[in-house]
């Protein structure tokens, strides 16, 4: 995938799809920061991912990106990022009546002002140097809002702008800016999620998760996606192979969304 003497950062990547993006990278020869917020889970993130990618550059840093004093040292420690990724997010299920504003503003801080303040930052050395990706790992959800999750599906839906405005200040140069569409996927958070509802309502993991999906009336693959899948599109997103794709939303949502476009 010609990635061999790029650097990544990926945001919020010490599990799941973030994790998953990492370990792929590191596989084409990139080299790859990671982050959490926790400073032992990125340490022990790093020490597994040297395991399972013998001979691989990985490294991490710790920030939570509710604070945005963290956000400032975490991005004085970055030098020369080809490849940003801005997977770290929040979700929940939750009524919309009992979504308070301290939610609110916890989720846009972390899901959209996260990608800004990275972005930001990143985004115009990236343009200097004539080549750079940043990829958003969006969700179908900022397309279908869903209602037991509307202030998840508004911020993922902020995103999907962001992105797209910050493409069309790459006019002319090696830079692109793309959102990955990912569909329901079976990320460690989604993973402890579901088990949990699994136990509190009596049912084995694998009935409940088929009855989530079963439920899902639109989705093709008729299964969870596996984080493995959407990072599979993200190394082709970092790529130089991808040059002309730019300002786009690249859907791998399983079949979810029922739009042509």
């Amino acid at each position: 995938m010609q990635l061999a003497t790029k650097r990544a950062f990926i945001s919020g990547s010490t599990q799941g799809i973030g994790y998953s993006i990492a370990k792929a990278l590191l596989r084409e020869g990139v080299s790859v920061v990671i982050n959490g917020r926790v400073e032992g889970r990125v340490e022990s993130a790093v020490r597994k991912l040297r395991s399972e990618v013998p001979g691989a550059t990985v490294s991490g840093l710790a920030a939570d990106f509710r604070d945005p004093a963290e956000v400032q040292h975490l991005l004085s420690s970055l030098k020369g990022i080809d490849i940003l990724v801005n997977n770290v997010g929040l979700f929940e299920v939750k009524p919309f009546g009992e979504i308070s504003d301290d939610d609110w503003g916890r989720y846009f801080d972390v899901n959209v002002m996260s990608g800004v303040r990275l972005s930001r930052a990143i985004l115009p050395k990236m343009i200097d140097a004539g080549w750079g990706r940043i990829i958003f790992i969006g969700s179908e959800s900022g397309v279908n809002i869903p209602a037991d999750m509307t202030h998840y599906g508004v911020t993922k839906a902020g995103q999907l702008a962001l992105s797209n405005g910050l493409a069309k200040l790459t006019r002319g140069t090696g830079v692109t800016v793309n959102t990955i569409l990912g569909g329901p996927t079976y990320s460690d958070g989604v993973a402890e999620t579901i088990e949990h509802i699994a136990k509190t309502q009596q049912l084995a993991t694998s009935e409940l998760k088929a009855v989530i999906i079963g439920g899902n009336q639109t989705s093709l693959l008729e299964r969870f996606i596996d984080p493995e899948e959407i990072a599979n599109l993200a190394v082709f997103l970092a790529s130089p192979l991808s040059s002309a794709t730019n300002g786009a939303a690249v859907r791998a949502d399983g079949g979810v969304l029922t739009s042509m476009l």
